[in-house]
C-alpha cells in the first residue's frame, strides 16, 4: 500500500458516493443519556448518579449433613461520576496483529470508512463487542408486558471508543500502516483508505525486550527496544513514557494493555516477587524473574493508570498486587477469552447443569499469525495451557453429585478431586494465517452408563474476535475508576473505590484475576449476571429476575 496521491489514499472516503449512503452502524452510533430511573433509591446530579442498593445473599451452615441457611441483606450506595474524560489507550505490542487491527478499525468507525468486498459494500463496526453490540433488560413495558432492552453501553456513562487516544510501545519498530499490511487482518480495500490515517500514528515507542521471556523466533522483530539491561532505568523509562503521552495529549486517563507476546510463567521465588517491596527491590537489581509484562503493569501502578494483562503468562506475581493494594490503582486480565474457551464455557456448564458428566474435553487448534509463531515454543505454550485449562474447574466443583470431592488433606492435581480428562493442543501452521481453526471434543457419560460425544469444529478469524474485547476491558475498566461505594452496613461515611482487582473483567478473560482468597468464577452465564447486576445497582435497579412471576401467577 502507497501513501500516494489524495485520489488513491483513502482521504476522499468521506465525501464520496458510497459514503453518503451507507450510515452509521447502530454498534458505533452516539446516543444521548436515554435511561433515568425514577426512584427514592437513585438520585442524579450533574456530576453524580448515586444510588442505593440492597445485595442479599444467604449465610449457609453445615452440620452433620443437614443445612441452616439464613437470608442477609447488605445496603450499599453507589457514586458514579457522570463525566467521561478523555481517555487514552497505550497498548503494548501496538504493532502486533491485535494493535494494529484495533486502531485501524477504531480510525475506520471515527471516519465512516465503508469499503468493497466480494460480497458487496461493508461498513464499520462494533460488532463483537459485548458493550457497544449487545443489549440488558431493564425491565417491562406496563401498557403490553413486552420485555424492554437496551445497550449495554447506554446504562452508565461510558467512553465511545471512537474517542480513545491511542498509542503504545512494541519490539518492532514498523510504522503503523505497516504493521496493518503485515498482520494481513483486514480487506484491502479497508486497508487501502485507513492507511492514511494510520500512518499518522507514526511507529510505536521503544519497548521493553527480553529474549528469555518470549520465544527465539520473534528476535528479528526485535529491532525497537529500549537500550541496556538495567530493569529499574527500564522502568523509569516507561513511567516517563506514561506521563509524556497523557501531557502530549491532554489525557484524563490512560489505560495500559498487554497485548504483545505471551511470556513464560515467571517462578514465584520468596524474597524476589512475592511482595510490593521485594519487587521493587528486585527491579532495582535487575533480577532474571522480573519479566517485562511486570514492568509494565508496576510502571501504570505507579502512575497511578489501571493495567490489563491480555496474555496468559502470570505477570501478577504476588507482588504486583500487594502493590495495586497499596496505591490503590486498578488491575485485571488474565487473557482474551474469544473463542474456544469462551465456547467451552458455556457449553461444559450447560452440560453439568443438565446433569450430564463430561469425563474429558480435548481440544485442539491451529493458527498461522504471530501469536501462534509465538506459542510453538514450549515455555509460552505452557503459559496459554495453563490459562486454557481451568476454565471448567469452577463447574466441576459446584456439582459433586457428578464428580467425587477431594479427599481431606489432597494436594496437587487430586485437591481437585475428581476431574475430566482436559488436554490442550495448539499448532503453528503458517498457511492459516490469522483464521484458526478450533476443534473440540466432549465425552460424557449419561444414563445407566450410556455415553454422549459432541465435536464441535469452529473458524474464526481471531485477531478479529479479540480486538473487540480489548475494547470492552479498556472502556469498562475506564469506568470503573470513576465509581465508589459506601457499605452502608458499618456507617462508612466517605465513598471508596473498588478493590484493586477488576473481577467484573472476567467475561472476557480466559484466566480470570480476582481478589486474593476468593474463588475463580469461569462460568460464562454467571460473570455476565455479574456485570449485569453490577451496573444495574450503579443505577438502583435490582439484577436480572428471569422468575417473571407476572406470568405465572393469576
Amino acid at each position: 500500500m502507497s501513501n500516494g496521491s489524495a485520489n488513491f489514499s483513502g482521504y476522499d472516503t468521506p465525501v464520496s458516493d458510497l459514503e453518503s449512503i451507507v450510515p452509521v452502524h447502530p454498534t458505533a452510533a452516539r446516543r444521548p443519556d436515554y435511561i433515568t430511573v425514577q426512584s427514592e433509591n437513585t438520585v442524579y446530579t450533574d456530576d453524580h448518579i448515586t444510588a442505593k442498593y440492597s445485595y442479599r445473599g444467604a449465610d449457609v451452615i453445615v452440620s452433620d449433613g443437614q443445612f441452616t441457611v439464613t437470608p442477609t441483606v447488605k445496603p450499599f450506595e453507589f457514586q458514579t461520576e457522570r463525566k467521561v474524560g478523555k481517555t487514552g489507550l497505550m497498548m503494548i505490542g501496538m504493532g502486533g496483529n491485535n494493535g494494529s487491527t484495533l486502531c485501524a478499525t477504531i480510525l475506520a468507525n471515527r471516519h465512516n470508512i465503508s469499503w468493497h468486498t466480494k460480497d458487496g459494500i461493508q461498513q464499520p463496526n462494533y460488532i463483537g463487542s459485548v458493550l457497544r453490540a449487545s443489549t440488558v433488560r431493564i425491565g417491562t413495558e406496563p401498557g403490553s408486558g413486552k420485555e424492554v432492552h437496551v445497550p449495554i453501553s447506554d446504562v452508565l456513562p461510558m467512553v465511545h471508543p471512537n474517542d480513545l487516544v491511542l498509542g503504545g510501545w512494541d519490539i518492532s519498530g514498523v510504522p503503523m500502516d505497516k504493521a496493518m499490511e503485515r498482520a494481513c487482518v483486514l480487506d484491502y480495500d479497508l486497508q487501502r483508505q485507513v492507511a492514511p490515517h494510520m500512518a499518522l500514528l507514526g511507529r510505536p515507542l521503544p519497548s521493553i525486550y527480553y529474549p528469555d521471556f518470549i520465544a527465539a523466533n520473534q528476535e528479528a522483530r526485535a529491532d525497537n527496544v529500549i537500550p541496556g539491561a538495567d530493569k529499574q532505568a527500564h522502568l523509569d523509562h516507561i513511567r516517563s513514557d506514561i506521563r509524556r503521552f497523557k501531557a502530549d495529549n491532554n489525557l484524563d486517563r490512560a489505560i495500559v494493555f498487554w497485548t504483545a507476546n505471551t511470556e513464560r510463567y515467571s517462578d514465584i521465588i520468596p524474597g524476589v516477587n512475592d511482595t510490593a517491596d521485594h519487587l521493587l527491590a528486585a527491579i532495582r537489581s535487575s533480577h532474571s524473574e522480573v519479566s517485562p509484562s511486570t514492568l509494565f503493569a508496576v510502571a501504570a501502578i505507579l502512575e497511578g493508570e489501571p493495567f490489563v494483562n491480555g496474555a496468559p503468562q502470570n505477570t501478577f506475581v504476588p507482588g504486583v498486587i500487594d502493590l495495586a493494594e497499596r496505591y490503590k490503582s486498578f488491575i485485571g486480565g488474565d487473557d482474551l477469552k474469544s473463542g474456544q474457551t469462551k465456547l467451552k464455557s458455556v457449553l461444559a456448564e450447560f452440560l453439568v447443569n443438565a446433569g450430564i458428566k463430561p469425563l474429558s474435553i480435548a481440544s485442539y487448534n491451529h493458527l498461522g499469525n504471530n501469536d501462534g509463531h509465538n506459542l510453538s515454543a514450549e515455555p509460552q505454550f505452557k503459559s496459554k495451557e495453563i490459562s486454557k485449562s481451568s476454565v471448567v474447574d469452577d463447574m466441576v466443583n459446584a456439582n459433586r453429585l457428578l464428580y467425587k470431592p477431594p479427599a481431606p488433606g489432597a494436594t496437587g492435581k487430586a485437591a481437585k478431586g475428581e476431574h475430566p480428562d482436559h488436554i490442550v493442543v495448539i499448532k503453528y501452521v503458517p498457511a492459516v494465517g490469522d483464521s484458526k481453526r478450533a476443534i473440540d471434543e466432549y465425552y460424557s457419560e449419561i444414563f445407566c452408563g450410556g455415553r454422549q460425544t459432541i465435536n464441535i469444529f469452529n473458524e474464526c478469524e481471531d485477531s478479529l474476535l479479540a480486538t473487540p474485547l480489548i475494547l470492552d476491558l479498556a472502556i469498562l475498566t475506564e469506568l470503573l475508576t470513576r465509581i465508589k461505594y459506601r457499605d452502608l452496613s458499618t456507617r462508612q461515611t466517605e465513598f471508596a473505590p473498588l478493590y484493586p482487582v477488576l473481577s467484573l473483567l472476567s467475561y472476557m478473560c480466559k484466566a480470570p484475576l480476582v481478589k486474593p482468597g476468593t474463588d475463580v468464577v469461569n462460568s460464562l452465564g454467571r460473570q455476565r449476571n455479574a456485570l449485569e447486576a453490577f451496573l444495574k445497582a450503579c443505577i438502583g435497579l435490582e439484577a436480572n429476575g428471569d422468575l417473571l412471576l407476572e406470568t405465572r401467577i393469576w
